[in-house]
């Protein structure tokens, strides 16, 4: 009897990595493949049955030796969110594999290297190796246009900046909570409200920086506390006020 299936040590696609983290996941949830399968109606994906999650985990080929069902990215999302697992963490199991396959053209990297790449955080290297080195591909793209790191690298930018935005409010979160605890709190000195103040002032300087930086860049800025955008404003901090947003009650 012919056996399909794919070695659970030895993914030559992407989708062989989901089935297996498919299975290890339905094994920690106690789900059965009909139960997952209903999870994913539920969440709006009928067709992802029975018969085709068995056919993703099991990485049955045809004659060609391609796999009769691959996961697509609307499917990825799905099948995370069905398995209560971040669905990137499928394709990359970070901890779990020593490697994963990138691209058809390239050798299997460590899951994290390749987590790091979906993520923006790192350019990806996957020219090599040379002298057991990787490095990020030098030509220029259709062999005239920019070159194919500086090219990425812009494109990655909104990756870095959307993070650190989301530190530096949280950073004026506290900052500001703590100036108005001072503020209303009988029992608090009364002393300490400037240094508060000062401080809450110099988080809202640093959240401002990273404002500039994406609206300079056309990106769209996350709405933000009326008060920290009057402040802002007033203090002459931001490029682009118009550019700010407040949420719908102003709350932090």
């Amino acid at each position: 009897m012919n056996c399909y299936c794919v070695d659970m040590h030895h993914h030559g696609t992407q989708s062989d990595v989901v089935a297996e983290q498919m299975r290890k996941h339905r094994a920690r949830l106690g789900l059965t493949r009909e139960q997952l399968a209903e999870e994913c109606a539920r969440l709006g994906a009928p067709d992802l049955t029975y018969a085709a999650i068995t056919n993703i985990e099991t990485g049955r080929r045809n004659k060609e030796g391609k796999r009769r069902r691959e996961v697509s990215v609307d499917e990825l999302l799905v099948l995370g969110l069905a398995l209560a697992v971040p669905p990137l963490l499928l394709a990359l199991p970070l901890g779990g594999e020593d490697t994963v396959p990138t691209v058809p053209a390239a050798e299997p990297r460590d899951p994290y290297t390749v987590w790091k790449w979906f993520t923006g955080e790192e350019t990806p290297t996957l020219a090599g190796p040379v002298d057991g080195r990787h490095y990020a591909d030098p030509r220029p793209i259709g062999g005239h246009g920019p070159k194919w790191s500086a090219a990425w690298g812009a494109a990655a930018y909104p990756a870095s900046l959307y993070p650190e935005f989301d530190r530096r409010r949280l950073a004026v979160t506290k900052a500001h909570r703590l100036t108005e605890n001072a503020k209303t709190d009988p029992r608090a000195d009364p002393k300490g409200v400037p240094e508060y103040h000062r401080e809450y002032v110099e988080r809202l300087d640093d959240l401002a920086h990273v404002i500039n930086d994406m609206t300079r860049a056309g990106l769209a800025v996350p709405t933000l506390q009326r008060e920290w955008i009057g402040d802002m404003t007033a203090l002459d901090m931001v490029h682009a006020p118009e550019a700010l947003t407040t949420n719908q009650e102003g709350d932090e």
